[in-house]
């Protein structure tokens, strides 16, 4: 085992120093390098215990960390390795000469069996103290027991076989009571159920185990020193409880299905290895007389469990007649072979002997070794010493004896969590598939190993395995980090060109024609990759390079999708002519640019389908910046042709709604063109009120000028409110349409009699028509016989007029009757206002006493005052103060200015000693200037009352507070 570890470990620094001392180009290497600082602890780690027996030691059992060992003649020892400080030492209390044969313990540690060399049987329970003989199996020498690990308990054991010196089975049962010590004698019953023989008769029963496979079938193994029987059998549901007797009494006439082998050293032992506690054992070592005999345990088989059975012959330093094996114990991948003097372990897999561990004679012969299946520790003791192996990290070089047997898979999955190891595994594997011309998995596998990428590549090429090549670098390429952009690149362009020359291989070959259309599916998978888009994104000009080199156009429009290169993909399609398709991808991808850009070709070979196609984009497309193509094409177009443009127009305008007026300029234009019908329907939809209609006038104008629509002209004329321009062009197409446009200036009478004039002209002087002269008078009520009788010629009689000037002259009696009685009727209103004035002279109110002003709420009476027909009464300058901030500016003015007047004359004469008359007509001057002014100023102050007035009115939306002395009136109130 050390030569093992030791010639790995050299391999392992000699691969790291290959590593370091080699140089690569291209695609760098990161191997690995492990530098162990110390030496790792051998698999079977071997520890004495600190234990010196009085007596000499004749038994050992372990089994749940519960150990139990007989010592000298009468005492047993028990431990609880959970405990080791605490034993319990038991006496057997035999008197006699008997010696301990065997002791069994069962799974649970809980259950002792002490089989005597007397033909006798003690128990004890893991609970109590005292050590109980069964009765009913006197007389037999017991060699094995198989316990019930699916029923048994700690009180119970459930249905158990136990096998005797003298080939017999026996069923029974033990059982312990909880009331107290032991109420009822413990073995509950023991019955013979088979007998094992062998050519010269019954054999001791050497082993016996107890397992249960599926559908609730049980399988009973039973050795002899030669022969491994084997019972099989279903025990009925419900009835567990009752023992394997059904089992055997199936093989009553027949014997069951057995494997002999010849050589014999007097016993046998059978080792199972289980991997998880309370699961069935996964497989055996049987020790017998010419070699082990080891294999696997298959529970799906019908009659036998055994499976993969292979013999391992004792090697020449192994005599059975002097040094033969005592004891056998089964690991996940070694058994251990237990010699007097020494323990060899045996790799499984392959056979070899891999630890060897040679006690030293002071401790003396060995003498059982035994495995506690709970925790997975192997003890071995001589009459003075007991040992324990630890086992540790068993499966370490397990996947380099895989990898020898070239069974990679399981090497693999034993060096999962050793990078260093599985790369060694894999480089194996990989050099493996190669030498056996499986060059794929060779692919696969190397392109996962840290091996130089150089070397594999040549190899490759060098065996003239291209799609093997390109599997390593698809593998390679989706190994690389995110990181490594140079490599990315370099192994990308690499597959693409591998792709594009193996393609044109398959493509020549028309047997090739699955093959080829495989690869076309894998190349193409490659391309669209999510890992390699950024790179190919980023290096699509030399993809581009590679495709048009082979001249793989196919590809390139593909590789152009997947770049979502439309442009270069619409391009294509129409330099080949493949209008159908060029529309398809831009429908598909309803790219705004890629429509403007490639419109102008499409529509002069598919107008139609292109039309369709904008019109199913809907508002994403702006038809401003389709109009240069739709005028490209009607100018070469016929009139049918000229229709798509057109509807594609109506599309926009009626049904998206386009208000642009480009858009609308060019849809009058083409009606102009071609639909003079559906010119007028469109100007008459558009309306009359210019600030609503999206289209230019003035462009109309021209527009329907030079194609002759005068229908149209004169309603944009009616739109532009040009009335005159519209009559007269009206009167050049029909008198009806003239009349129409004559009568829209409603608010202007001047306008629509002058317009009425004219049509009346026209009819008079052009049509010389004297009814159609007189209709008009009738049609319009602004026109006189007197308006029209100058365009009448001289030689007109007057029998044409007789009607019309009767007419005439009656509404002319009409209207002075009217003016008449409008006179009466201003006469006597002029009457009542002078009477009510004269009566408002008269008119007076009375004060009372204690009346109070309504603003300032003193006493009236004390200063001059106003009365209103309200009821208001004001203090005249109470009523000055509240009604002068309101009034307008001029006002305000003009009340400063009477008051100064108003001042100056209530002043006395500085001069006494004018002459009497001179004063006297001063005054008489003055009294009557001072009367004048408080008559001005009670016009515009007394206007109205303050509170029931047009200024209360005014004043609703002004603030209470001046907002200027807000912050005054804020102050106050704090």
């Amino acid at each position: 085992m050390a030569s093992i570890l030791d010639e790995y470990e050299d391999s392992l620094y000699r691969s790291a120093a290959v590593q370091h001392s080699r140089a690569s180009v291209g695609i760098p290497h990161s191997g690995y390098v492990n530098a162990r600082l110390e030496k790792e602890t051998p698999i079977f780690n071997k520890q004495r215990i600190d234990f010196a027996p009085p007596e000499k030691i004749n038994s050992l059992v372990v089994s749940s960390n519960q150990l139990c060992m007989s010592l000298g003649k009468d005492t047993l020892l028990r431990i609880d390795l959970g405990k080791p400080d605490e034993p319990n030492q038991v006496e057997l209390g035999r008197k006699d000469e008997a010696k301990v044969y065997k002791m069994f313990l069962d799974h649970t540690g809980s259950h002792l069996l002490i089989a005597l060399n007397t033909s006798e049987c003690l128990y004890l329970n893991r609970s109590v103290q005292k050590v109980r003989a069964l009765s009913r199996w006197k007389g037999h020498l017991i060699e094995s027991v198989g316990w019930n690990k699916f029923l048994g308990t700690e009180t119970n054991t459930g249905p158990i076989l136990v096998g005797t010196a003298q080939g017999q089975i026996f069923e029974a049962e033990i059982s312990v009571s909880e009331g107290s010590l032991f109420s009822t004698n413990p073995d509950q019953y023991f019955r013979q159920v088979y007998t094992l023989e062998e050519e010269s008769g019954p054999a001791p029963v050497c082993c016996l185990e107890i397992e249960r496979g599926i559908e609730g079938k049980f399988f009973i193994i039973a050795t002899t020193q030669k022969r491994l029987f084997q019972f099989v059998g279903k025990v009925p549901e419900g009835t567990e409880q009752q023992g394997f007797s059904s089992i055997f009494a199936l093989h009553a006439d027949h014997l069951p299905s057995f494997r002999e082998f010849p050589a014999s050293f007097g016993f046998s032992e059978i080792a199972f290895y289980t991997p998880k506690l309370r699961s069935n054992p996964r497989s055996f070592a049987w020790m017998m007389g010419n070699g082990v005999l080891y294999g696997t345990l298959d529970y799906s088989r019908p009659d036998s469990i055994l499976s993969d059975e292979r013999v391992w012959v004792y090697p020449s330093d192994i005599d059975i007649t002097v040094n033969k094996p005592i004891s056998i114990v089964l690991t996940q991948f070694h058994f251990l072979l237990l010699l007097p003097d020494r323990v060899k372990a045996v790799c499984t897999l392959n056979g070899q002997i891999v630890f060897q561990d040679i006690f030293l004679e002071k401790f003396g012969l060995l003498t059982r070794m035994i495995k506690d299946p709970t925790v997975q520790q192997i003890w071995i003791h001589t009459e003075k010493v007991v040992f324990r192996y630890h086992v540790q990290r068993e499966s370490r070089d397990v996947w380099k004896m895989y990898m020898n047997m070239n069974k990679f898979d399981l090497a693999k999955e034993y060096c999962k969590d050793r990078p260093e190891c599985l790369d060694i595994v894999l480089a194996k594997e990989a050099e493996h598939c190669f030498q056996n011309k499986r060059y794929l998995d060779s692919a696969k596998c190397y392109a996962l190993t840290q091996n130089y990428f150089e070397e594999i590549a040549l190899k490759f090429i060098e065996a003239k395995q291209e799609e093997a090549l390109m599997e390593f670098l698809i593998k390679k390429l989706s190994n690389l980090k995110p990181s490594e952009k140079t490599q990315t690149t370099l192994l990308t362009t690499w597959l693409t060109e591998l792709y594009l020359n193996w393609l044109g291989v398959l493509e020549g070959d028309p047997s090739q024609r699955n093959l080829y259309l495989d690869t076309r599916e894998k190349f193409r998978t490659f391309l669209s990759s999510p890992k390699n888009k950024d790179c190919l994104f980023n290096n699509r000009a030399s993809i581009y390079e590679l495709l048009a080199s082979h001249g793989d156009t196919e590809h390139m429009v593909y590789f152009a999708v997947i770049m979502q290169d439309y442009e270069r993909v619409v391009a294509h399609h129409c330099q080949h002519d493949e209008y159908d398709e060029a529309l398809n991808v831009l429908s598909r991808h309803r790219d705004e640019k890629l429509f403007y850009k490639f419109s102008p070709v499409l529509i002069q070979h598919i107008p139609k389908k292109v039309v369709d196609a904008w019109i199913s984009m809907g508002s994403r497309l702006d038809a401003r910046n389709l109009i240069p193509a739709l005028v490209n094409y009607s100018q070469s177009a016929s009139t049918q042709q000229i229709n798509e443009a057109i509807r594609y127009m109506e599309f926009c305008v009626y049904q998206l709604e386009e208000t642009q007026q480009a858009i609308h300029n060019y849809l009058l234009s083409l009606y102009a063109l071609c639909r003079p019908d559906s010119l007028l329907s469109y100007l008459e939809q558009a309306g009359t009120n210019p600030n609503r209609i999206h289209y230019d006038l003035k462009y109309a104008l021209r527009l329907c000028a030079e194609h002759g629509h005068h229908h149209a002209c004169v309603h944009i004329y009616k739109v532009m409110e040009l009335y005159e321009e519209a009559v007269d062009l009206a009167l050049q197409v029909d008198v009806d349409l003239a009349k129409s446009c004559a009568d829209l200036p409603e608010d202007d009478e001047e306008l629509r009699k002058k317009l009425w004039l004219k049509i009346a002209r026209h009819v008079v002087q052009e049509e010389k028509d004297v009814k159609k002269a007189m209709a008009c008078l009738s049609s319009c009520a602004l026109l006189k016989i007197e308006d029209v009788l100058p365009f009448f010629p001289d030689f007109v009689t007057i029998d044409h007029f007789k009607e019309a000037i009767c007419n005439s002259l009656e509404d002319y009696n009409k209207h002075i009757e009217e003016l008449k009685r409008e006179m009466e009727e201003a006469t006597q209103s002029a009457k009542r206002i002078r009477e009510d004035i004269q009566e408002m002279r008269n008119k007076y109110g009375s004060v009372e006493p204690q009346e109070k002003c309504a603003a300032c709420d003193f006493p009236l009476l004390n200063r001059p005052f106003y009365l209103f027909l309200c009821g208001h009464m004001f203090h005249y300058d109470c009523l000055l103060q509240a009604v002068f901030p309101n009034l307008p500016a001029y006002k305000q003015a003009k009340v400063e200015d009477l008051q100064k007047k108003l001042a100056a004359t209530s002043q006395p004469s500085k001069s006494h000693h004018r002459p009497k008359d001179t004063d006297t007509i001063s005054l008489g001057k003055g009294q009557q200037s001072r009367e004048q002014i408080k008559a001005d100023i009670d016009d515009i102050v007394a206007a109205e009352c303050v509170y029931c007035g047009e200024l209360m009115i005014r004043s609703i939306d002004k603030p209470f507070i001046d907002p200027q002395k807000y912050e005054e009136e804020m102050q106050s109130w704090l």
